[in-house]
């Protein structure tokens, strides 16, 4: 698969269906999104840098208009490192992910 970098303002502008719309979630409310269309995958970017996200509801509200056919959440935790130890064996789990705007 082609790795990417997707431009989050031509993400928006050009609405390509997107087939996996991926939240990385990491500790003290940071956000990034990885998107996967056809056979290309990346991370959506901000000009240089990866855009950050501070709450679910921020990646919602920004791709709300996007045509999202599946998403899901990676909860990576750096802590094992943090204290010292070697880097985890666990495998991250994808939880299911609702792009659905809250009534």
């Amino acid at each position: 698969m082609h790795q990417i970098k997707y431009q989050l303002k031509h993400v928006l502008t050009q609405s390509p269906v997107v087939e996996m719309l991926t939240v990385r979630s990491y500790e003290m409310n940071i956000y990034l999104v990885e998107l996967r269309v056809g056979d290309e995958m990346g991370l959506v970017y901000e000009g240089d840098r990866p855009k950050r996200f501070h709450s679910t509801q921020h990646v919602r509200d920004t791709f709300d208009s996007c045509i999202i056919l599946a998403a899901q959440m990676l909860h990576e935790s750096p802590y094992d490192e943090m204290i010292g130890n070697p880097e985890s064996a666990q495998t991250l789990g994808a939880l299911p992910f609702s792009m659905g705007q809250p009534y």
